[in-house]
């Protein structure tokens, strides 16, 4: 497997896009105007006290306070060897209101959800995380050989400061005694520094940030897996290639500079971010997944699509789901979705065949550096699994909230709006002393009030008693209709978007239902009947009005000669 990064620099933006043959696999965005916040140590002052909850929220000097949950908050007390379990503390035994408290960023802010916070800080560096807050030594999940995690284990013992933890990480595979030792002094040194400047400093207040994006992917991702790091930006370039000269001569090796060059375009990456926004993602097989991300849980359904197979049915839902399976996986690492997932697979009823689809889809997962759990088929058939949701989901990220359907997807029908609009007329009309009432709302509802021949719009008048006059405007949304009392007799009679004797370009968009020779176009909803104009059906053409009506205006062409 061929793997490489591209870490593309701009003035407004960094992105960083790790591939694999090709294939876009994780993406990761910062912004000038949004700061990254995962990593970052405060000095916080507790706002609140929840018993019932049993968590506080922290001022650490945000916009909304920090959440502080009571299982966030154990530390001093683990023992070696022993990560802390769940606490059986209260909140209210850990923290009091008003007290100053030095707190770490696990979780950005997303919605109207202030950032999470714990207490357990931990300070990443190249091989080693320290843990000033618990006595811990562990070993990186990642490293599979028993003889490697002991070796290591024995390393991280004699480099371990005195009644802190360090977490051995996977690019320590191989690594000797110094370059561990080097690590550790490192880390206690920017302790220190966080140490004395809390102690000097007031809450709420900034200790510590998280470095730079392409420097914490350096940190985390950049091991010796990755064939080639891409980079655009020269200054980038030097900061990378400075750091690694020492340490990873290898890794510096792999470093290419392709100065100014728009690396996304170049590796087809910005096509994939729009693919990866979508709800439908095909298969290779013709099937396709539905991606749906709700509040509680996101949830996946395998569909066949076009896939009709070769043999028989259960092989041709075998091999959908395995191709389903490798799909799930990298739209998990690609999205960042976390929290609790449930696929609907296609049913299988050989119990063999769901034991291949959770073996591939640990295969895969296991190239994922956040920790996923597959807990299993449910008796409904749905496989169960759960991702650590730390970083905001790709589509938080990149969108927003429709502000019309306000991130339902849906809005109202033509028919709907026209329903409650008829409804608002005739409650005006009952209150209002004007002449007339104008109406504006979007062609289709518009079109919906007038009725065919004006149908609607004569028995609309009769229920309110008031003269009604329709206007289509482009510019409104599907669910914008906007009423105004007309007083003025010049106001009401100029209100046609039409006059006689104008010249307008139009475009032919069908027959009249009774004259079929007869076209119809639209100006702003308003029907202009065009004689002969049936013959241009889907052109653009050029008439002039002749006369103008309540509901609907004729027109002559200009160019049928």
């Amino acid at each position: 497997m061929n793997k490489e990064i591209l870490i593309q620099a701009d003035a407004e933006e960094t992105a960083v896009a790790v591939l694999e043959d090709g294939r876009l696999m994780e993406i990761y965005l910062e912004r000038v105007t949004k700061a990254h916040l995962v990593g970052n140590i405060y000095k916080g002052r507790v706002a609140n006290v929840l018993p019932g909850m049993q968590a506080a929220f922290v001022d650490i000097g945000l916009e909304k306070n920090a959440f502080l949950f009571v299982d966030d908050t154990t530390g001093l007390e683990a023992l070696e060897g022993e990560m802390p379990g769940r606490s059986r503390r209260r909140i209210s035994d850990v923290v009091q209101e008003g007290q100053e408290i030095l707190v770490q960023v696990v979780k950005e802010p997303q919605g109207s959800k202030g950032a999470r916070v714990t207490t357990q800080i931990t300070l990443p560096g190249r091989y080693l995380v320290l843990m000033p807050t618990v006595n811990y030594i562990g070993i990186s999940r990642r490293i599979g050989s028993e003889e490697e995690r002991e070796r290591l284990k024995t390393l991280a013992r004699a480099v371990k400061p005195r009644r802190m933890g360090l977490i051995v990480r996977t690019a320590a595979a191989g690594a000797g005694l110094e370059e561990l030792r080097e690590d550790s002094r490192a880390l206690s040194r920017v302790w220190k520094r966080i140490r004395e400047l809390a102690r000097r400093s007031k809450a709420p207040r900034l200790l510590h940030h998280d470095v730079e994006l392409s420097l914490r992917i350096l940190r985390d991702l950049y091991t010796e897996d990755v064939d080639r790091l891409l980079v655009n930006s020269r200054d980038t370039y030097d900061t990378v290639v400075g750091i690694l000269a020492g340490r990873s001569p290898e890794l510096r090796r792999r470093v290419v500079l392709r100065e100014g060059a728009d690396l996304f375009a170049l590796y087809g990456v910005q096509n994939q971010i729009e693919q990866a926004l979508k709800r439908k993602v095909w298969l290779k097989c013709g099937g396709y997944l539905v991606i749906d991300q709700m509040e509680a849980l996101t949830a996946i359904d395998v569909n066949t699509g076009k896939f009709v197979g070769r043999h028989n049915l259960a092989d041709t839902i075998l091999t959908t789901n395995l191709e389903a399976a490798v799909e799930v996986a990298r739209q998990l690492r690609l999205r960042n979705i976390g929290g609790i997932i449930v696929v609907d697979f296609i049913d299988m009823e050989n119990p063999a065949h769901q034991e291949q689809v959770i073996k591939v889809l640990q295969r895969e997962l296991a190239r994922d550096k956040t920790k996923t759990q597959i807990l299993g088929f449910t008796r409904l058939g749905l496989l169960e699994m759960t991702r650590k949701k730390d970083q905001q989901e790709l589509g938080s990220v990149l969108q927003q909230d429709c502000p019309y359907c306000h991130g339902t997807g849906k809005v109202l029908s033509e028919e709907t709006v026209a329903l409650q609009a008829r409804k608002k007329i005739l409650q005006l009309a009952g209150e209002s002393r004007a002449r007339a009432l104008l109406v504006e709302a979007n062609p289709s509802v518009a079109s919906l009030l007038i009725g065919s021949g004006g149908a609607h719009l004569r028995l609309l008048e009769r229920r309110a008693g008031k003269q009604l006059i329709i206007k289509g405007a482009e510019n409104l949304h599907l669910e914008e209709v906007n009423l105004r009392e007309l007083f003025d007799l010049d106001e009401i009679n100029n209100a046609a978007p039409v006059k006689a004797g104008q010249i307008l370009k139009v475009t032919i968009e069908g027959a009249h239902t009774t004259n079929n020779g007869d076209g119809i176009a639209r100006v702003d909803g308003f029907v202009l009947d065009i004689p002969g104009g049936a013959s241009y059906l889907g052109q653009e053409v050029t008439v002039e009005v002749t006369r103008v009506y309540r509901t609907f205006a004729r027109a002559r062409l200009l160019n049928d000669a």
